[in-house]
């Protein structure tokens, strides 16, 4: 029987785990109470049970002791169960974004102030969140490639990639992403928006990405920050990191930055135990 534990932040997409677990033919329950959680396993486990792949959603906001939660996940896998567990995150600022956009109050922001509330959860779930066999990151994931993710998990099998690298495109006059872990700046290239036919496009563009790539400083540093990357995600994988976001920037967001993360991206796919997300932030924004 596969035993999957979902938890997470409350915001992060719980939920949204839950019922694609629940489509792709997992027997689903959500926030059973503890004292009920070594009986419910002891009747799924016995002989004769179809029931082969279930998956029990745990949250803060039921208002269940974590730590006792912990306590007995521990005794039921030294007793022989094998349990995973499923941790969906997202940065503080996207958490309040989606709060604030639906309106709705968080469960431990008593004041009324979400912040408060996402840090005070985020400590609570600590001890779980250590325990967890994957991580997801859902700050810049679209719906389907959360689902991506977990079909590839939960359904195909396949290996997980413990690091989940997202390469973001912006502009510097827009402000730098609050998630980057790593930023650079390519605003030493020439800038395509003063070339009158290419102004009005993007690096999405063959025309633009063929300007920007055709200086010889533009190959270098692509080869140099590709090389670095190689050296340098291998490393963070084994020091058991989980999301990294490496951003591009140059003045507006639409065309060097774009053309270059376009460019890394395509140099690290499929080069290591990682998953790897493109995401122009900027490319849409008015300006150069």
């Amino acid at each position: 029987m596969r035993f999957v534990i979902v938890t997470g932040m409350s915001g992060g997409g719980k939920s949204t785990a839950l019922k694609m677990l629940e489509d792709a033919g997992f027997y689903c329950v959500d926030n059973l109470p503890v004292p009920l959680l070594e009986k419910f396993v002891e009747l799924i486990s016995e002989p004769g049970n179809e029931i082969d792949k279930v998956v029990l959603g745990l949250d803060v906001r039921a208002d269940q002791p974590i730590e006792e939660i912990v306590q007995i996940l521990d005794k039921l896998e030294n007793g022989g169960t094998k349990i995973e567990i499923l941790f969906v995150d997202a940065q503080e600022d996207t958490l309040i974004k989606r709060y604030k956009e639906t309106r709705r109050s968080h469960p431990l922001a008593l004041d009324g102030r979400v912040e408060d509330g996402v840090r005070k959860e985020r400590k609570i779930l600590e001890s779980i969140r250590k325990k967890a066999d994957y991580v997801i990151y859902t700050s810049n994931l679209l719906t389907r490639e959360l689902k991506e993710e977990l079909d590839r998990i939960f359904v195909a099998n396949e290996e997980y990639n413990s690091l989940m690298v997202t390469i973001m495109s912006f502009g510097f006059k827009h402000g730098i992403p609050s998630d980057a872990d790593l930023v650079f700046d390519v605003r030493f290239l020439p800038n395509p928006y003063y070339i009158e036919e290419l102004k009005h496009k993007t690096g999405n563009d063959r025309e633009v990405r063929e300007y920007v790539m055709s200086f010889p400083e533009a190959k270098q540093f692509m080869d140099k920050l590709t090389d670095m990357m190689e050296f340098l995600l291998p490393r963070y994988v084994s020091e058991g990191k989980n999301r990294l976001v490496i951003a591009v920037g140059c003045t507006g967001g639409k065309h060097r930055s774009v053309t270059l993360a376009r460019e890394l991206h395509s140099g690290l796919k499929n080069k290591g135990n990682y998953g790897l997300k493109l995401f122009h932030r900027d490319v849409d924004a008015k300006g150069k």
